[in-house]
Parts: C-alpha cells; sequence; structure tokens
C-alpha cells in the first residue's frame, strides 16, 4: 500500500481534523502546512508532528515543497478555487473541502485544471467514505423498504452571533447552504441516485426559502428537490438554528432512519446506527476504525496508487460534485442569495 504526503493549506479547525485523521490513516503522512503567518504555520506543525522544513508561512511555498504529494486545501469557501487550482498546476493531488466551490462555474474550472494537469481531484465530502453508506446504498437498491418516495435530510447548528465569524461574514461565503447544506443535498442526490440504479440523480425542480439576516446570508434555510422516478427531498440547514441532524427515507413499503448520518466526529470513530421500520423493526449498529477524515485520506491514496485522477462512488466523483454545485446554486438562487463576483 503506497503511502502518500499531505500538506494541508490553513490551519483551522477543519484543518486540525484532518491533521488528526492522517495519524489513524493506514496511506497518509502529514509533512507539511501552509498558513499565512510563521507563528500559525509553527504553531500547528509543532501540535501535529509536522517536520520544521514543512512549516510554510505563506500558502505558495507549501504548493512547491517537493516533499509534498498531496494538499488538502481547507481555508474559507472563497478561496477554494484559487488554490485547488494552484494546487493543480503545481502538480499536486488536491482534496478539498467542502463546498467544493462558491458555485458551479468555479468548479468546473477547478476540475478543468485538474484535468490539465493530470492530477487527482476530490470534494471532501468525508461522510461518504463511512461504511454506513454502502450498507444504506445496498439497502435501497435491493428494496428494502420497497420504492424510495420522499426524503428528508437536515444538517444544522447554532453558531456564535459575532458577524464577523466566518460562518456570517457574507465576504466569507458565510451562511448555510453553503457551508453545510451542501450535506443534505449531496445526500438526497444520492438516495435519490441508487433508488433508480444510478451513482446520484440531479434534480429536475428545486424550491427554497429562508432567513437572510443581518449580514446578508442565510443564518437558516430549506428546499423542496424534485428527483426523476416519483422521489422528492426535503432538505433543510443553519448556521444559527440547531436542528435533529438525522436523514429519514420514506418508501411504499417502510421506512428508514439515518441517526448520524454525517459522521463528523474529529477525534474518534464515528458509531452509525440505521434502524429499519419494514415488516419489523432492526437496528443497525455501524462502526469504522478511523475517523472519517482518515477514510477519505485512504481513498484518496487508494485512486492515485490506481492512476485514477477521481474516486469511485460512493465518493465525490467530479460530475456528482458538479451536481451539487448547480444544486446550491439553485437553492440560493430560489432565495435570492448571492456573493459579490458571483452569480
Amino acid at each position: 500500500m503506497m503511502t502518500l504526503n499531505w500538506g494541508i493549506l490553513s490551519t483551522g479547525a477543519v484543518a486540525r481534523a484532518f491533521a488528526h485523521g492522517l495519524t489513524q490513516s493506514r496511506t497518509g503522512r502529514l509533512v507539511a502546512v501552509g498558513s499565512r503567518s510563521r507563528e500559525q504555520a509553527d504553531a500547528f506543525a509543532n501540535r501535529h508532528g509536522v517536520p520544521s522544513k514543512g512549516a510554510h508561512a505563506d500558502y505558495d511555498s507549501l504548493l512547491h515543497d517537493p516533499d509534498v504529494d498531496a494538499v488538502y486545501i481547507a481555508p474559507p469557501h472563497p478561496f477554494h478555487a484559487e488554490w485547488a487550482t494552484k494546487a493543480a498546476q503545481a502538480g499536486k493531488h488536491v482534496l478539498c473541502e467542502k463546498p467544493f466551490a462558491m458555485n458551479h462555474r468555479q468548479a468546473q474550472a477547478m476540475f478543468e485544471a485538474a484535468r490539465r494537469n493530470r492530477v487527482f481531484m476530490m470534494e471532501a465530502f468525508m461522510y461518504r467514505c463511512h461504511p454506513q453508506i454502502p450498507i444504506l446504498l445496498d439497502m435501497i437498491r435491493e428494496g428494502v423498504i420497497g420504492e424510495v418516495r420522499a426524503i428528508q435530510a437536515a444538517f444544522a447548528f447554532r453558531g456564535g452571533d459575532d458577524p464577523q465569524s466566518r460562518i456570517l461574514n457574507h465576504r466569507l461565503g458565510g451562511g448555510g447552504i453553503l457551508d453545510v447544506g451542501c450535506y443534505p443535498v449531496s445526500f438526497a442526490r444520492l438516495i435519490a441516485g441508487a433508488a433508480v440504479g444510478t451513482a446520484f440523480q440531479n434534480p429536475t425542480a428545486v424550491q427554497g426559502a429562508a432567513h437572510i439576516g443581518d449580514t446578508g446570508v442565510d443564518e437558516y434555510a430549506a428546499a423542496l428537490l424534485v428527483f426523476p422516478g416519483d422521489i422528492i427531498a426535503q432538505v433543510a440547514t443553519g448556521v444559527r438554528l440547531a436542528m435533529e441532524n438525522v436523514v429519514r427515507l420514506y418508501g411504499t413499503r417502510g421506512r428508514i432512519t439515518v441517526e448520524n448520518p454525517w459522521a463528523a466526529s474529529r477525534e474518534k470513530p464515528a458509531i452509525a446506527c440505521i434502524t429499519v421500520h419494514a415488516q419489523d423493526t432492526q437496528t443497525h449498529r455501524i462502526e469504522a476504525d478511523c475517523t472519517c477524515f482518515a477514510a477519505e485520506a485512504d481513498v484518496v491514496a487508494a485512486a492515485v496508487a490506481a492512476g485514477q485522477t477521481e474516486p469511485p462512488p460512493p465518493a465525490m466523483t467530479r460530475a456528482d460534485t458538479l451536481g451539487n454545485m448547480q444544486t446550491l446554486d439553485a437553492w440560493r438562487k430560489a432565495i435570492g442569495l448571492t456573493y459579490e463576483g458571483l452569480s
């Protein structure tokens, strides 16, 4: 099994989670970090065992570090497109945090940069790498609850009140839809695909509603997605409103509750529970042997070792990411939310 040498671009909370995940990975080794300050780069390196020569006080230096094979892109949303593209141009494989980009157009350009430079590129929806996902997809394909008709999915939290924080700052792409609304959209598209025998499906119609706060971002929002196969999905999100972060699937012969769909534990492997209510009620408890951050690093390494430039499903393929970005664009359009320089 190959070892992939990682550099992490940015030093925030999700960067720390990925660094910790690499300690549980079978394939990944953290060799470098890039920050916009020497102090933060050195502190991150000391905390996560990065050699001193791998602590870079600017992002460009990280991208040109010869010891780095792959880069985890983890700054705020508006900077994903620029630095993922530059990483690809530097010949590095790329794992880019969600949301992959600010819109579909940016995402297309990022993948084009990866194609031109013949490098791997993937959106980091870590939950797709938890072992509960293939089990759930098999249940749907086998018709455990009959034909899927409705999906309910939510991911929201009650964040702070600082208008300059990442989650509320309009300049930093704040708001629920981009930050965590992308999760339920991606889950609904995944299930809608499994229900009709494909890797994913894109909605044919998107309706939305939201509360836009004083800073001009969606503090909480909901959408109705219509899919082929007579499937509808209700998705909800928020950054100033805690919700029940579960997924419920309703079929013609029963229903399924996914109690921990996002498997978002940053320290320990997440335990998942899938409860099937059909002829009887059965709960399936699924344990992972590492965090989802470790698992997605191993997915990247396996694909790179096989000479692939994207992962196999259910990890996020290029077409899957582009479909997700299109749906998020449609949701934002439905509520009249725009960001500077974007449609």
